[in-house]
């Protein structure tokens, strides 16, 4: 991704970029560490013809939050006040309250899988 604008550096190596509004939409935070962030390297269009985010992210469904969760791994809690362990295709792990996942497929896999229709 990117190459992004380095806004500010917060001085404890963290630093804020300037992310297009269609990531922010997404629930993208515009904060990094400095781990995360790396010198940006145009693509070799030789080598990976037509690869760009722009078009990884265009080829998504509709629905903008689901596009990248893999599935629901567990939860905790009960009804509206249950949180749920997400497994993002980037095999990170999160936990995201019921109103953030009420809406996915992925959810509904998760609660057939627990018998729960």
């Amino acid at each position: 991704m990117g190459p992004y604008r380095i806004l500010r550096d917060f001085g404890n190596d963290t630093f804020q970029v300037e992310l297009p509004i269609h990531l922010i939409a997404r629930g993208v935070h515009p904060s990094f560490h400095a781990s995360l962030l790396r010198v940006h390297i145009p693509n070799d269009d030789r080598l990976f013809p037509g690869r760009s985010f722009e078009h990884i992210v265009s080829s998504t469904t509709s629905n903008t939050t689901e596009w990248n969760v893999k599935e629901i791994l567990s939860h905790s809690g009960a009804g509206e006040q249950a949180i749920f362990e997400i497994l993002w295709h980037t095999r990170d792990r999160t936990w995201l309250p019921f109103h953030k996942v009420s809406h996915l497929e992925a959810l509904r896999r998760y609660f057939e899988s627990l018998g729960i229709s």
